[in-house]
């Protein structure tokens, strides 16, 4: 997930009004199809006792930059060495890396009121919450980058054997997830409960091949998955995967239970947003292959997480780098001058001034669909904006005075309803240790993936609060029935384009590798969507990649 919203919305498509387009595709509608049944909602009875809101990534930055609105002159001029645009997890991380090799001269520029991008999280009177990524699993233990940050922020606290020590406050609390599927919760997500024999076959096989890919390397002796993706092996053998889709390779390997291919879309949906016919067999399959990470306390890639999700790993970030963070600070524009200097047009969204900012080096940590709106263009970059994929996301963070239970598995900190649209809820308070009442919250994940992502984005900022109570609510009702009258708030939060999707072709193929190219050692890049894959480690070595590229040429 990007966290930011810049969408160039149009009032007709194909001659039809936006709103006409969106009813006659159904996209705007009053009830919800679940398990075959329309169930309409009468909001002047259901939702009486609900209060809330839509919100989403500031809309004005948004539009003044979608629509090249006129802004003031500059006023000011200042100088800075190297410039970071984008405080989301990728700039911050570059910015932490710069610091901790004791270059201090640089500024970091926000365009929100809060750092972090889609790790965004917030709170009320019951408890944090996340708006975007609530998770991340233990490391890799050879990724000693990011285990260095771990042991800085208090996550790794001690090392047993040569294994890392976590935190136990962090890893996540039992009772992990669990899944209602045939009337009854059961643990665990994957499906199990009532299954015929050969569909837990199949299960197995895949997961047989799951281990096999694990341990798998190529001729050049790296992983065949692994994470940062860019230390995964090069070998075609691997690589290959990456020109067909998932779906197309289940189908070869004849993998067809349909309980399995509800999970593997549930898992593709998950972390990329999209179904498995619309990412990369590679990309597919590196979900579960790329994770080796062990613990001396912990299982193998248990669950890291926080009341706020990855919101506490904004926090920890932010900290080192607090007195270089302007936020609230759009750049809206990227050129150079006569003497081959960067210069950035910067804008302060509370004051309503414009400045200049001259800078020997500008790191991008934002965005490709952002980058072509700031770039002035005539700023070569041998790459295609147009291919690039980002899947909506729709959330709501639920707050309820008790939850209705069923038959099975207790309340556990994921929990996802077979055969459903949304890919479950997340219990934010599983991490407290003492509840005080029968109040908390629940963060409910809808990735918008049934239409292309265009269609769905408007259609996410057509419906209103009511319509989106009325695709949420009958899901959260089958789940559990009668929950409706305990919801005191539901605080809805769109992201317009929440992740990059890792399509066929693009994690190997030569546009990624075009996009991740600096312009004339002066311009350099670094987001998630350059690794094709939106989780939070990507985007934190994405960060540490460009600001290494930065110290090789200006940190002497």
């Amino acid at each position: 997930m990007s966290g930011r919203r810049f969408y160039k919305s149009t009032g007709f498509i194909n001659g039809l009004s936006r709103r006409s387009f969106l009813l006659k595709a159904g996209l705007v509608t009053t009830g919800i199809l679940l398990n075959g049944c329309l169930r309409k909602i009468n909001p002047n009875t259901a939702y009486k006792n609900i209060k809330g809101s839509i919100k989403g990534p500031n809309a004005k930055a948004g539009h003044m930059l979608r629509d090249k609105l006129p802004l003031p002159s500059p006023t000011s001029t200042r100088h800075v060495k190297t410039l970071i645009i984008g405080g989301g997890i990728s700039g911050l991380s570059a910015a932490r890396y710069l610091k901790k090799q004791g270059y201090h001269d640089f500024e970091l520029l926000e365009l929100e009121d809060h750092p972090g991008g889609n790790s965004h999280s917030r709170k009320n009177s019951v408890s944090a919450y996340p708006l975007g990524a609530h998770y991340i699993t233990i490391a890799n233990n050879e990724d000693t980058l990011l285990t260095g940050f771990l042991q800085d922020c208090g996550v790794i606290t001690g090392f047993e054997n040569n294994l890392p020590v976590y935190n136990e406050y962090y890893l996540c609390f039992d009772p992990e997830e669990r899944l209602l599927i045939n009337g009854q919760w059961q643990e665990g997500i994957v499906p199990d409960f009532g299954l015929h024999q050969t569909d837990k076959a199949q299960i197995k096989k895949f997961f047989a091949l799951i281990d096999e890919f694990k341990k798998a390397k190529g001729s050049d002796g790296k992983y065949a998955f692994d994470i940062p993706v860019d230390n995964s092996s090069a070998d075609d053998k691997y690589r290959a995967l990456d020109g067909i889709s998932f779906k197309a390779y289940l189908h070869q390997q004849q993998l067809t239970s349909a309980y399995l291919l509800w999970y593997l879309n549930y898992c593709c949906k998950d972390d990329y947003g999209q179904k498995i016919d619309k990412v990369s067999a590679w990309a597919g399959l590196h979900y579960f292959a790329s994770r080796r990470g062990k613990a001396a306390n912990a299982e193998t890639n248990a669950v890291l997480t926080w009341p706020e999700g990855n919101g506490w790993l904004t926090k920890q970030l932010a900290a080192k780098v607090s007195g270089h963070l302007q936020k609230n600070t759009m750049c809206y524009s990227i050129s150079y001058n006569d003497e081959g200097r960067v210069v950035a047009g910067v804008y302060d969204l509370i004051k309503g001034i414009a400045s200049t900012i001259i800078a020997d080096n500008v790191i991008m940590a934002t965005p490709q669909f952002v980058n072509q709106r700031i770039l002035n263009p005539t700023l070569n970059r041998p790459m295609d904006y147009s291919s690039l994929n980002y899947s909506p996301w729709f959330i709501a963070n639920i707050t309820v005075n008790q939850l209705p239970q069923a038959k099975g598995a207790g309340l556990c900190w994921d929990n996802v309803a077979y055969n459903t649209p949304s890919v479950g809820y997340v219990n934010a308070g599983q991490q407290t240790i003492n509840m005080g009442n029968n109040k908390r919250v629940l963060t409910w994940y809808l990735p918008l993936c049934d239409h292309e992502p265009r269609v769905a984005r408007l259609a996410a900022y057509t419906r209103s609060y009511e319509q989106w109570l009325d695709i949420m609510i009958p899901e959260l009702e089958y789940m559990h029935p009668g929950i409706t009258d305990a919801i005191e708030n539901v605080e809805c939060w769109i992201w317009g384009h929440g992740m990059i999707s890792p399509a066929v072709n693009y994690i190997w193929g030569p546009n990624r590798n075009a996009a991740q190219q600096p312009v004339n050692n002066t311009l350099f890049f670094a987001h998630s969507d350059l690794s094709g894959i939106s989780i939070f480690e990507e985007a934190f070595h994405q960060g540490i990649r460009a600001a290494k590229q930065v110290l090789a040429i200006y940190g002497k």
